[in-house]
């Protein structure tokens, strides 16, 4: 994965992502080492499971509202919170720098493209891909030339890279 592409990640201690990362490896090999059924049911906590952008709307969201709520019922000094929140979402949405990110990460919350990256690796073991090279009705092809394999790309041939 490219970490340019995944400002939370950037953004994260190496051990932290060390310790994500050999969670999630620790389960694909459980996936691959189990039943079937095993591949399926990490699926169904893979839909279940909280990315850090979830975490972080709900927390913003439950701050926001507390805030207003005690400024208004209490003290008008709380009503800070709320603005305090806005401005670090915004952070957040501009660098990927959160103030409590790295205390989502290290409590091993992942990035909605971590728990992708699983959920791709799942299927594959389970063997949802296999097959995809399969003729498709129109392409003037039949089973037996998607069987073959196919030999070097044309940029292998021309040398172009």
């Amino acid at each position: 994965m490219n970490e340019a592409s995944d400002r939370v990640r950037a953004h994260t201690a190496a051990v932290v992502l060390r310790r994500i990362d050999d969670a999630t490896h620790a389960g694909l090999l459980r996936c691959a080492a189990g039943p079937a059924e095993a591949a399926t049911e990490r699926l169904a906590q893979l839909d279940r499971e909280w990315d850090t952008d979830r975490v972080l709307e709900t927390e913003a969201a439950t701050m926001g509202l507390l805030g207003l709520a005690l400024g208004a019922w209490l003290k008008p000094h709380f009503l800070a919170l709320p603005a305090f929140v806005a401005a670090a979402v915004l952070c957040h949405a501009r660098t990927g720098r959160y103030p409590l990110m790295p205390v989502f990460r290290r409590l091993g919350l992942r990035t909605a493209r971590e728990i992708a990256r699983e959920r791709y690796a799942v299927k594959a073991l389970r063997g949802d891909f296999v097959g995809m090279d399969a003729p498709r009705p129109g392409d003037g092809r039949d089973a037996a030339d998607a069987a073959e394999p196919r030999g070097p790309g044309p940029a292998a041939r021309t040398g172009v890279h």
